[in-house]
């Protein structure tokens, strides 16, 4: 065993809130090691050639409207790293069954004429909601990516919206997608963008929030498109590291924490599957999902009895498949439109998107899945030889389930059965595929437990001060100097870097001569939450 280590502070995990965070502690001049499990850094975020040679497949997440967006992100200045965006010709295509299409796009008015297609009023109506986006965004992402509560991002909405309105866009955050969806638009095109865009979470039309999800993401879909990091996702996680390496920071792979060290109700450091030490005299931010920290890495010894209880109940998301495909040409859409999108969505009008919802909850295996697709050449052309196409698809299916190899080949034909309806000739450009299921997914990264994506529920009950458990909605835990950092924290899932940017802010506060009293304060907020 080599000597005990000592750094500032350990993270565990190097997925985009892990690295996140550490590039903040590495901003305020602490020393700083990340610890990875994998071979590679980058958790959800990564690249590899997986299906044929020069062809780059995104191995989990792929487009990054909020990662482009957020102002955690924009504040690391991650292109003076290497990163670049690339974008699609045209956002988003959700294509209905008899392959009429709605198609969004960064301009303006190709989406309101998408959309007048099916009503003629519905135009002016998202024309109006994207002005009003426009009003709000600053202050409203502000308070998506902020520390729980957002006092200073709440207020500049009262300001902007005045009262009445501010009261009106509550009301439109709580309401299910096909609520939304009927009180605004005419027609099925409006609707079903709105729905599809959801589902990118684990809520169906008819699941309370919803809208708000799917408002969220379509309006930023208008404003700056779903881009892609030029050369894959992982080179997304190739700027986070060079820039916490310019600073310092280091990352260690291969090395999977297997405990979480106390003393005293304190996180003192961390222990690693080799049984090496790393003492830590400031901080560790855990980017895993919650039960995984508190029952794997702390130890139920450690925890009050009703945090313990708390998580008996907490809620993961719907088990994923994935397939990724090297494809010898374009897909050969029927609807034009989705020639030219990065994402495509299939899975029928509103109505079919909540059969699939409520299958999942169910427990069934929808018979005709919703997929979310990426054409990825079509959106950066370095990801596959020219001509070619590299695409994958995903859906959803219920937690639990054994899906053996030949399992997962039926359900991937059945996937391709769904595209080559809507692009006939689609199979015969396949020169070769990966299929990844729940097993695979979470054997790559651990975090994606059964393939759950977003480390818990997006459901209203699991998200603000409900994440992960009922308590404050913010990364303190009952364990002084140990922090939530990864998407089982607020705000969840999506490349934002959002929760390890406010597990580091909690870190820096507990670090300051003020941090007796940060600390007592977070002692008597665990007492009166958890007994």
């Amino acid at each position: 065993m080599r000597d005990v280590e000592t750094v500032d502070a350990v993270v565990i995990g190097s997925g985009p809130n892990g690295l996140v965070a550490a590039n903040k502690l590495a901003d305020a001049g602490w020393s700083v090691l990340v610890l990875e499990a994998a071979d590679e850094p980058g958790g959800a975020v990564r690249t590899a050639e997986i299906t044929a040679p020069g062809f780059r497949n995104d191995l989990f997440s792929a487009f990054y409207p909020l990662g482009a967006a957020s102002p955690v992100m924009r504040e690391l200045e991650l292109e003076r790293y290497g990163l670049r965006w690339r974008h699609a010709p045209e956002v988003l295509a959700h294509v209905l069954p008899d392959d009429r299409a709605v198609l969004l796009s960064r301009d303006l008015n190709t989406t309101a004429k998408s959309l007048e297609t099916f009503a003629p009023r519905d135009g002016d109506v998202w024309r109006a909601e994207f002005a009003k986006w426009q009003r709000v965004r600053d202050d409203l992402l502000n308070a998506i990516t902020h520390p729980f509560p957002p006092v200073r991002a709440a207020g500049g909405l009262a300001r902007r919206l005045g009262p009445a309105e501010l009261l009106r866009f509550l009301r439109m955050a709580t309401l299910p997608t096909r609520r939304l969806g009927e009180e605004w638009f005419d027609g099925e095109g409006a609707k079903v963008l709105l729905a599809g865009n959801a589902m990118h979470t684990d809520l169906g039309p008819d699941q309370a929030a919803s809208a708000m999800f799917g408002w969220l993401l379509t309006m930023l879909g208008q404003e700056i498109g779903f881009p892609v990091p030029e050369g894959g996702a992982g080179c997304l996680t190739d700027a986070l590291v060079t820039r916490l390496a310019e600073r310092g920071g280091r990352v260690e792979c291969g090395r999977r924490v297997t405990k979480v060290l106390t003393g005293g109700h304190t996180a003192v450091g961390v222990q690693d599957v080799h049984g090496e030490l790393v003492r830590a005299t400031r901080a560790v931010l855990a980017d895993v999902p919650a039960p995984v920290l508190y029952l794997d890495l702390v130890g139920e010894e450690h925890l009050p009895h009703r945090l313990l209880a708390d998580l008996e109940h907490f809620e993961w998301d719907a088990a994923t498949i994935k397939v990724d495909w090297a494809l010898s040409g374009p897909v050969p859409w029927t609807a034009q439109e989705a020639t030219l999108a990065g994402t495509i969505h299939l899975g029928g009008d509103v109505d079919a998107l909540a059969g699939v919802s409520n299958d999942l909850a169910c427990g069934r295996v929808p018979r005709n899945p919703f997929l979310l697709i990426g054409q990825m050449t079509t959106t950066d052309p370095t990801r596959s030889p020219a001509g070619t196409e590299a695409m994958w698809a995903y859906t959803h299916v219920p937690r639990g389930q054994q899906w053996t190899a030949d399992r997962l080949k039926r359900r991937a034909d059945r996937i391709e059965q769904v595209i080559e309806k809507h692009a006939p000739g689609f199979r015969d450009l396949i020169q070769a595929r990966a299929i990844n299921g729940p097993a695979e997914l979470q054997d790559r990264n651990p975090s994606l437990v059964d393939g759950s994506v977003n480390q818990g529920t997006s459901a209203i009950h699991q998200e603000l001060i409900f994440r992960p458990v009922p308590g404050t909605g913010r990364p303190d835990t009952p364990i002084d100097r140990l922090y939530l950092a990864g998407a089982s924290a607020h705000p969840g899932g999506a490349v934002h870097g959002a929760a390890g940017a406010n597990a580091a802010r909690a870190a820096l506060a507990r670090g300051k001569w003020t941090g007796g009293a940060y600390a007592t304060m977070n002692k008597t907020l665990n007492r009166i939450l958890y007994g």
